[in-house]
């Protein structure tokens, strides 16, 4: 006889062992997710905004991010976050050009 709720409580061991939480750390590039956007209907609307880039982490789970587009630093729960795997942009980029002598 199989118990009452056995399979779910197995599926749930299973499900927990293959979660990573996510080590935030200076400088990683992420991407914030907008809860608001529910309201207004849109399948194909991404409520993911971003890339951010990490400032501060704290030992709880805030998560101080900062805007690249106008500087703004705020702090939000780290399960609204997730990595960023797009192409990694340096803004603070030296160019130099070379002249044959």
């Amino acid at each position: 006889m199989i118990m009452p709720g056995f399979t779910k409580k197995k599926t749930k061991k299973w499900h927990d062992q293959k979660i990573l939480p996510w080590q935030y750390q200076l400088g990683h590039q992420v991407l914030l997710f907008n809860s608001r956007l529910k309201i207004f209907p849109g399948k194909l609307k991404s409520r993911w905004f971003g890339p951010f880039e990490v400032t501060h982490v704290s030992p709880h789970g805030a998560i101080t991010i900062k805007s690249p587009k106008d500087n703004n630093e705020f702090q939000v729960n780290g399960q609204r976050l997730k990595p960023y795997m797009g192409a990694h942009t340096e803004r603070d980029k030296i160019v130099m050009f070379l002249r044959d002598a």
